[in-house]
This record gives C-alpha cells, structure tokens and sequence, in this order.
C-alpha cells in the first residue's frame, strides 16, 4: 500500500511540475495592448455624451449647449484610413445636424435626439456594425 501511494504521489508530483515548465514557456508570449483610435475614442465619448443627454431630457434638465468636440469627427483619424470615404462625411455631417437639432429646436427635444440615435445606427449599418446593439441603448422610449 505504502508503494502504491509512493507512485500516485510521484504522478502527482511530475505532472505539476509539467504543468509549472509549460507556464513559464507561457509567460514568455507578450501582449499587445489595443489602441483606439483617435474616431474610436471620439465615438466612446459621443457615446457617453448621449447617455448623459437622454438623462438629462428624460429628467427635463438643461440641455447646456452643443459639445463642440463632436465636430472632430470631420478630422480624427479612423482605424482604417479608407472608411473616411464620401459616405462616411455625409453621414457625419447628418449626425452633426442632428445633433445641433436637439439644442436648438426645445419643443421636440426627445424626438430630435432619437433621429441623432438614427444617424449613428444609419452610418453604422454600412460601415461597422459591431456597435449597433449598444447604439440603440440610447434611444429615449
């Protein structure tokens, strides 16, 4: 019995050890950090400025005024430079409108804001998908 659990014990001892050299050759692989992109970063924060905006329609708060920096979306680099095409600036441009809408015009505060929700998910159909489900988060219901 003694030698029988001798030999489990030395199993057990030379598998973790297996285990422990694999990894160490493990750790050697080194991880590449992801960089946004100066659009993609832009997009984060427009996302965010539009959560804050529904609150603040939803609550009947100020609106304050138009975020100038959304209009960085004519020049921000793009993760892949041959999306900025003809489509993409006519897409901004009715996104910008939009937008501006919801400032300007304050009797149709939540249905302005819902179309700027339109223009992001109108754009994003042709051009990245990927966000669409988080888009349509910030629609006001």
């Amino acid at each position: 019995m003694k030698y029988f659990l001798i030999i489990i014990f030395s199993f057990a001892l030379l598998s973790c050890s297996n285990k422990s050299e694999n990894n160490k050759n493990s750790d050697k692989t080194e991880f590449e950090m992801y960089n946004m992109s100066e659009m993609a970063a832009l997009m984060e924060q427009m996302y965010i400025d539009n959560e804050r905006l529904k609150q603040k329609i939803i609550n009947a708060d100020s609106l304050g005024s138009f975020p100038e920096h959304f209009l960085k979306i004519h020049n921000a680099v793009m993760t892949d430079a041959e999306d900025n095409d003809a489509f993409f600036k006519e897409q901004a441009q009715l996104f910008l409108d939009a937008q501006h809408k919801i400032y300007e015009n304050k009797k149709n505060t939540t249905e302005n804001y819902n179309k700027a929700i339109d223009a992001c998910i109108n754009c994003h159909r042709v051009k990245c998908t990927g966000p669409i489900p988080k888009i349509k988060k910030l629609y006001i219901k």
